[in-house]
């Protein structure tokens, strides 16, 4: 029997395009978020016949539902109810699903939040970033530090009973000092979860493209060295850890009883379905030599509004739009080992052995010898699973078991 199902909706929306920012989101016309919202409705609707068309499993039961973005908060009353009463029209979803909300402080309202409240959700994940308002300011947030904690006390006091903070190092103008009062902050809000991540520097962000241009724009000139954000990333780990914030994922801490259920399944590879701009699914598979069907929308607007009918009020996205993966046994073994090893606890190779065969786990912990002597790795009976050291440099324990 499958698990059950977690729903990512994909909410593009934005006020303004952060400068660090690589996800499909933008400044779109509010005009237009009818449309994409219909859209999405829809695609709930035809969410079985696309899978039982790609020979893949999807659940009945929804135990958890992600709002992701953009900013989902930007969404009004109207547009919540509508996406709830389809998705309830679907599927049963659980009476104690995590359904969580991604928002931005000071971009909440009032009925949206009611709405949210009496539709479910009983998640709210905050785009901090940084507690300092030059920071944030730098790199297009439009919140100050003291409205974050308004903001995290009025959901308190709306009843919002899951509160989530992220904070990215490496932003233009951080210090060490100023990174440490962030995570200081962020503690003293009470928070039960906090992401943190190391700012990413590519050619998909506009900040990004200008740092690897040698430009000075979006204050590219005043990033620190990612050496430095390395450093300061431990020191967020122990802060966070010290105050009862336990690292449970590369990026992810909380206090007990409080990490995220939807994003756990991504990397134990439980079945989950993604609608919007860019959303991504993976289901398990009734097909012959096929473990589990990945598929990705596309992540422009207009191909993901556009598309042609199918005569079942369903529309089919034009050829190309979609990608969709089918992994069969060897797929399974290497995501259940990069993924796994995301998590603190590892993985278990004996419990990877029965699954996928001895020969398999042999190659891979042959592939780990180096990284074990280097202190990326270290093996606890059955387990193994990244150090604190190995956590930073975790691309090249991936690269060693791709390579075998």
């Amino acid at each position: 029997m499958d698990s059950s199902l977690g729903v990512y909706i994909s909410i593009p929306f934005c006020k303004a395009k952060c400068s660090f920012c690589n996800f499909a989101s933008d400044v779109f016309g509010m005009e237009r978020v009818q449309g994409y919202v219909d859209r999405v409705c829809e695609e709930l609707r035809g969410a079985r016949g696309v899978a039982a068309g790609r020979l893949a499993r999807l659940p009945e039961r929804v135990d958890t539902v992600y709002f992701g973005g953009g900013t989902p908060s930007l969404l009004e009353a109207r547009h919540l109810e509508q996406i709830f009463g389809t998705l309830r029209g679907e599927f049963e979803v659980a009476a104690d699903a995590e359904v969580t909300l991604e928002a931005a402080p000071g971009q909440v309202g009032e009925r949206t939040l009611e709405a949210a409240m009496r539709l479910g959700v009983n998640r709210v994940s905050f785009g901090v970033q940084s507690f300092v308002d030059t920071e944030a300011a730098a790199v297009g947030r439009l919140h100050t530090g003291s409205e974050c904690h308004r903001e995290i006390g009025r959901m308190r006091t709306a009843g919002v009973e899951r509160v989530s903070l992220d904070l990215i190092a490496g932003l233009p103008h951080q210090t060490e000092e100023s990174w440490g009062w962030s995570v200081g902050e962020a503690i003293a809000t009470g928070a039960d979860h906090v992401s943190v991540y190391m700012l990413e520097v590519d050619e998909d962000s506009r900040l990004g493209r200008e740092a690897m241009a040698g430009g000075g724009r979006y204050h590219a000139g005043a990033l620190p060295h990612e050496d430095a954000t390395a450093e300061w990333y431990e020191a967020g780990c122990s802060a966070l850890d010290a105050a009862g914030l336990g690292q449970y994922e590369i990026s992810n801490f909380a206090r007990d009883g409080y990490t995220s259920s939807h994003n756990v399944k991504y990397w134990k590879r439980l079945p989950y379905l993604g609608v919007g701009l860019d959303a991504h699914s993976m289901l398990l598979s009734d097909e012959p030599e096929t473990v589990a069907v990945r598929w990705a929308n596309p992540d422009e607007m207009g191909a993901y509004l556009g598309g042609s009918g199918d005569g079942s009020g369903l529309r089919v996205l034009q050829a190309g739009g979609v990608v969709v993966d089918r992994g069969g046994v060897d797929e399974a073994f290497e995501e259940s080992l990069f993924l796994g090893l995301r998590l603190n606890v590892g993985v278990d190779m004996e419990a990877l052995a029965r699954e996928f065969g001895d020969g398999r786990v042999r190659v891979a912990l042959d592939a780990l010898g180096d990284v074990e002597l280097a202190g990326l790795v270290e093996r606890r009976s059955a387990m193994i699973r990244l150090t604190a050291k190995g956590r930073l440099a975790s691309n090249e324990v991936f690269n060693r078991l791709l390579v075998a």
